[in-house]
C-alpha cells in the first residue's frame, strides 16, 4: 500500500530545519506485515528530542530513514501465520487500539530477564539496525529501502511494527493520550518509579522540564510526592507550579538555594544538567539520569562526594520499563485522575509542519508536539 510519512535525507543539516530539507513529506510503499507483525494506522505521535537528536547528528542512524518512535494507533491487518502456525499476535485483533513503543522486548533474552533494567538483546539489535526484530525492512521509496526508525517509524500514516512494539490499551484510552505513553511516560515515569524507587513522603526532583522531565514530575505527583521542579526556561516552571510542582526553580536558583532531594531525576540529556542533578542528591540518594546527550558530552564528578554521602547513580533507558508492566498501571492513574497527561500536549500538528516543529523543540520552547491524523486522510 501506498502511504506518506516524513523520511530523513540526511543527518547533520543545521538548523533551521524549516529551510534545511533534511527532512521531507514523502510517499512511501509500504509491505503488508509478515508473521509476527501488525499493520497499524497512526492517530497520533510525539515528537521527541531522540528524534531530533537523529536530525541534527548527534545520533547516528542509516538514512534514508522514516522517523518516529512514540504513537498510537489502529491495528488494520495481521500478518500471516508462520509455517508452524504461530505469529505471536493471536491477542491482538483488527480494530484494537495499540501504544507504539521504541524498545521491543522478545522476553526471552537474559536482558530482558532483568525486569527491565537493561534493554532487551534482539530488539536493540534490531533498533541499531534500523529494521523490524527479525531483520525486515518494509517500507520502500521506489526501488530504494528505507529504514526503519527504532522499530516504530511513526511519523507517517501508516506502519507496520512487529508484535514485541506495541501495547494493546482500551478504547478509552484516547489517542493523544496513548501516544505519550509509548516514550514520555515510560521513560520519565519508569526513571522514578523504576529507577529511583522514591519511598514514601521521599521528596523527588526532576532537572530538565521537557516532555520527559514533566511526565516524570507528573508521576511523581500522582505518587504523592512532594516535587522539585528545574529547568532554565521560565514558562516550563509556571507550568510544573500549575500542575502541582511544590517548587519550580530555574538550576542556579536550586543550587543557590541548598535544595536537595533523596531522588533526582535528570531529564535534560546535558552534562551542565547531570552536574546539577548530582548536586541536587542529598546524602544516602539516588541521582536517575534519564536524558541521552551527545556521546561526545563530558561531565565533571567528585568520587569523594559520592563514597562520603553514601550516593547512588543509575542510568535509566526507556524508564527501566517493561512496556506491557508499567503502560497499564499508567493508564490506571489516568483513569483515576491523577495523571493528567494531556496538559504534556503544548502544540498539535501536521506532517509537513515538523520542519519548522523541529526548530521550535531545539530552541525548547516546547513539551510535546503531536502530529494528529484525520482518519479520512488515512484510509
Amino acid at each position: 500500500m501506498q502511504i506518506v510519512g516524513a523520511v530523513l535525507d540526511r543527518t547533520g543539516a543545521p538548523p533551521p530545519y524549516a529551510t534545511s530539507g533534511a527532512l521531507r513529506t514523502s510517499t512511501l510503499d509500504l509491505d503488508p506485515p509478515g508473521p509476527g507483525e501488525l499493520l497499524v494506522r497512526i492517530e497520533a505521535a510525539g515528537l521527541c528530542h531522540s528524534d531530533l537528536s537523529v536530525v541534527d547528528g548527534s545520533r547516528e542512524r542509516p538514512v534514508p530513514l522514516l522517523l518516529g518512535h512514540e504513537a498510537a494507533g489502529i491495528v488494520e491487518a495481521v500478518g500471516d501465520a508462520a509455517h508452524d502456525g504461530t505469529d505471536g499476535t493471536d491477542d491482538i485483533a483488527p480494530g484494537r487500539r495499540v501504544v507504539l513503543t521504541f524498545l521491543p522486548r522478545c522476553g526471552a533474552c537474559a536482558a530482558c530477564a532483568t525486569d527491565g533494567r537493561l534493554p532487551c538483546t534482539a530488539g536493540s539489535a534490531a533498533n541499531a539496525a534500523a529494521t523490524l526484530v527479525g531483520g525486515a525492512v518494509r517500507l520502500h521509496r521506489g526501488p530504494e529501502p528505507v529504514h526503519h526508525h527504532l522499530g516504530v517509524s511513526a511519523f507517517a500514516t501508516h506502519a507496520v511494527v512487529h508484535r514485541t512494539s506495541v501495547v494493546p490499551v482500551d478504547d478509552d484510552v484516547p489517542a493523544d493520550v496513548a501516544a505519550l505513553l509509548g516514550c514520555a511516560v515510560l521513560t520519565g515515569g519508569g526513571a522514578v518509579i523504576n529507577a529511583g524507587r522514591p519511598a514514601p513522603g521521599d521528596r523527588v526532583a526532576v532537572v530538565g522540564l521537557g516532555g520527559v522531565g514533566m511526565a516524570a514530575l507528573l508521576v511523581a505527583l500522582a505518587l504523592g510526592h512532594e516535587v522539585l521542579g528545574v529547568d532554565p526556561v521560565p514558562a516550563k516552571l509556571d507550568l510544573a507550579r500549575r500542575l502541582g510542582a511544590t517548587t519550580a526553580r530555574t538550576p542556579d536558583e536550586a543550587l543557590d538555594a541548598g535544595e536537595r532531594a533523596p531522588v533526582v531525576v535528570e531529564a535534560a540529556g546535558s552534562a551542565r544538567a547531570f552536574e546539577t542533578a548530582l548536586a541536587l542528591t542529598a546524602p544516602g540518594g539516588t541521582t536517575v539520569t534519564a536524558g541521552l546527550p551527545g556521546p561526545d558530552a563530558r561531565a565533571s564528578v567528585a568520587p569523594l562526594t559520592l563514597t562520603a554521602e553514601a550516593r547512588t547513580v543509575v542510568g535509566s533507558y526507556l524508564g527501566s520499563s517493561v512496556p506491557s508492566r508499567d503502560i497499564p498501571r499508567y493508564v490506571d492513574l489516568w483513569r483515576a485522575g491523577r495523571l493528567p497527561l494531556e496538559s504534556l500536549v503544548s502544540a498539535r500538528i501536521g506532517l509537513e509542519d515538523l520542519p519548522a516543529a523541529l526548530d521550535r523543540l531545539a530552541a525548547g520552547a516546547e513539551l510535546r508536539q503531536l502530529i494528529t491524523f484525520d482518519e479520512r486522510t488515512t484510509a
